[in-house]
């Protein structure tokens, strides 16, 4: 038995992904062109890496235990462990279990029948998205492919998944007529007529409802991260490790202007209105830029590490940062320095969320709140104004990936590689609901009606769950 560069590579990559480091799994396989060995990622299962290095510490294990004479040499209870002590390792194993007692003693789970699953992926599902305006739900994953899912209203559950349709939107290399491995990410335009997608062979393509493919923007040098159109649907914002960012005219496909002002791939990109955006990269920068400017507007400097997202408030007067420095900021166009510098988190902030509260929303009533999710475990709320953490939400044991508001802005869904999506209460910070699914789950999505929430599975699968508060 053998193990290839590219194998090992690969089961590299498959570790990154599993461990929720998307964008540095992204990066190595880039380096490393992995994606082009011929390797069939769905024979690989999940945690084979781990599986390879544990099988490998029982093997060394026994070899230390075993005289050449082939006696056993006694070490009394001493284990092998290659950084922590055994009791560390059984103490974290009894603490995510009390977790998951804690869940059934609370009576919060979703049952079975409000849970429809969406099957047909051949690899990890990366990113999920609902039309705003009809039931269609939108899937990207590690395929090569995108599905729109036509969701039933009323059914769920068994009932509901012999009722599902669905559109695969294959993406092919038109040169080479080759797959064109992971869609990365995905956005529907504000009327739901269209869906923009984004893929690992630097393309944006543009399709109908019904999955027919409208056009494909060839421009972008590398792996396209984010996608955005922008309020009026005439303009599509990209975002690239090439260290760009594009804005599209969406009826001709022509290039409206490329921007080049990241020294490193570009992250996140962001709409602030209908002719400005800003752009995050893993050179730590933040740079606000306008159509028809050759130069940024604004440059934001303050995170000592890579910025993995950045949001706009419903106003588009607020900035919201998260990085790898275990921060978030708030930021305005007026300054330099943040308004907010906030500092709770103990391990890197993946992603971040506005309340769809306050001014300029359609619930002005309600106080504006920030969402952050860590790789810490933790989601906390923030009210902005104040720059004070108003909620910890504490019940995962893994890496949370994903959060989203309900159109209300009453509950939040986060979703994480512990395999559970929970529900929660904003205003209380308690655990309404939960599902625990079959895998780490990669993002979490409201419908437009906030009666049913979408998460997309490492493990192939599309969960929709029915929720009525």
């Amino acid at each position: 038995m053998s193990l290839t560069s590219d194998e090992l590579n690969y089961l590299v990559y498959r570790y990154l992904l599993e461990s929720g480091y998307t964008h540095t799994a992204f990066s190595f396989a880039n380096e490393s062109l992995v994606t082009k060995a011929n390797i069939n990622g769905a024979d690989v299962p999940p945690g084979s890496l781990i599986s390879f290095v544990q099988k490998g510490m029982m093997y060394v294990e026994i070899e230390q235990h075993i005289n050449d004479d082939g006696t056993e040499i006694d070490t009394g209870d001493d284990k092998m462990s290659l950084l922590l002590p055994g009791h560390m390792q059984s103490r974290e194993s009894e603490d995510k279990s009390e977790a998951g007692d804690a869940m059934e003693e609370d009576g919060t789970e979703i049952e079975a029948s409000k849970v429809t699953t969406l099957s047909g992926h051949e690899s990890e599902v990366f990113t999920v998205a609902w039309n705003p305006l009809k039931s269609l739900l939108a899937s990207g994953s590690g395929d090569s492919s995108a599905r729109i899912w036509h969701i039933p209203t009323t059914d769920s559950g068994t009932e509901a998944e012999r009722a599902v349709q669905w559109h695969v939107l294959e993406h092919f290399n038109a040169a080479s007529n080759e797959k064109a491995k992971d869609v990365t990410t995905l956005d529907w335009n504000s009327d739901g007529t269209l869906l923009a997608t984004g893929s690992y062979d630097g393309q944006a393509r543009i399709w109908n409802e019904q999955g027919k493919l409208v056009m494909t923007l060839n421009r972008h040098k590398g792996p396209v991260f984010s996608l955005k159109w922008n309020r009026t649907g005439s303009l599509l914002l990209s975002g690239s490790v090439d260290k760009t960012s594009i804005v599209w005219d969406t009826k001709t496909g022509d290039v409206v202007q490329q921007f080049m002002f990241h020294s490193a791939p570009t992250l996140d990109v962001d709409w602030r209105n209908s002719n400005s955006f800003a752009t995050c990269s893993t050179d730590k920068t933040i740079y606000v830029c306008k159509i028809g400017e050759d130069q940024p507007v604004k440059r934001f400097q303050g995170h000592s590490d890579e910025v993995n997202a950045i949001k706009w408030d419903p106003t588009g007067t607020m900035l919201a940062s998260c990085s790898d420095d275990f921060s978030a900021k708030v930021w305005s166009v007026k300054q330099d320095e943040p308004l907010h510098d906030l500092r709770l988190h103990t391990k890197e902030i993946y992603t971040i969320k506005w309340s769809p509260t306050g001014p300029g929303t359609k619930n002005p009533g309600k106080p504006l709140l920030l969402a952050t999710a860590s790789f810490d475990s933790t989601v906390k709320l923030w009210n902005v104004e104040l720059g004070e953490c108003v909620q910890t939400l504490c019940r995962h044991s893994e890496p949370v990936y994903s959060v989203a508001f309900n159109p209300t802005g009453e509950f939040l869904a986060s979703g994480s590689f512990d395999k559970c999506l929970h529900v929660w209460s904003v205003k209380e910070g308690t655990l309404v609901k939960t599902y625990k699914g079959s895998s780490g789950i990669f993002e979490v999505a409201w419908n437009s009606s906030g009666d049913k929430v979408a998460a997309c599975f490492f493990s192939k699968v599309v969960a929709v769950v029915d929720f009525k508060a």
